[in-house]
């Protein structure tokens, strides 16, 4: 018999899972048996190569693509499609061009048909918090790029899920930017406490928000490493200035060097 009380404590889980596309010539595989769980809570970073599979990997959990082997399950239960109580961050902010701010926040209530007043409480403070708080009525063209992303954060949050999935989501932003919105989001998270996966290149990033780094192998995707960081939450921004974290930083870089020599 399963254990319950701890299939209850994970928000998602892998198992043995696999990824092959029907792509001609040849089929492509993306990823190979990967296994790994997140509990409730957690935060947990993915790294790895380039067009290694960590966006696949991503989307199987959102259930956007549908694993060709293995199982992925959401509180113990299989996952057969896009859950209620999954929030999700793309690289691009998404953001629709003839809404406002707070619209776009709004829009996920707005397809589930639930009321604007049920939610706009909620949807107001978000905002709030991310420092977009006079912005409401702006529409994303009158936005930065860091301030986009913003209002996308509210957006995956704003019907409260219960797991946040990110696919470098800061990617295309100039790196004073990017260091920002890490900030941001570190910060944002120890209000909340939300599982999360979040995908990235920068390690830094990785270590700086993540409880566990996976570090992914090659196409076809396996996990090379996971690491638990050791740093105590909450955490400030001045960690990365630490000799420790830079330590971690230069261990898994390393072990990303190897993974790709292999």
């Amino acid at each position: 018999m399963p254990d319950t009380s701890a299939l209850a404590s994970e928000a998602v889980r892998f198992q043995a899972v696999g990824k092959t596309f029907p792509t001609r010539p040849h089929p492509l595989r993306a990823v190979e048996s990967v296994s790994f769980s997140v509990r409730r809570g957690e935060f947990v970073s993915i790294l790895g190569p380039s067009g290694c599979g960590k966006s696949t990997l991503l989307m199987m959990a959102a259930g956007l693509e549908t694993p060709t082997e293995g199982r992925l399950e959401r509180g113990g239960v299989a996952l057969e499609g896009p859950h209620r109580q999954t929030g999700v961050m793309f690289q691009d902010a998404t953001l629709l061009p003839w809404l406002s701010v707070l619209d776009n926040v709004l829009f996920p209530a707005v397809i589930r048909h639930i009321p604007r007043a049920k939610v706009l409480d909620q949807a107001m403070r978000l905002i709030e918090t991310v420092g977009l708080k006079g912005f409401e009525h702006s529409r994303p063209h009158e936005l930065s790029g860091g301030m986009r992303q913003r209002a996308a954060i509210c957006r995956a949050l704003v019907l409260d899920p219960d797991l946040l999935l990110m696919d470098e989501p800061f990617s295309a932003l100039d790196a004073i930017t990017r260091d920002e919105m890490g900030d941001v989001l570190l910060d944002l998270w120890q209000h909340t406490h939300k599982s999360a996966i979040f995908v990235t290149h920068s390690i830094r990033e990785a270590v700086l928000l993540a409880d566990r780094v996976l570090v992914m192998s090659r196409r076809p995707a396996t996990v090379a490493e996971e690491l638990v960081v050791p740093f105590p939450r909450p955490r400030s921004p001045a960690l990365a200035d630490t000799a420790e974290f830079a330590a971690l930083v230069a261990h898994l870089r390393g072990v990303i060097a190897r993974s790709m020599a292999a």
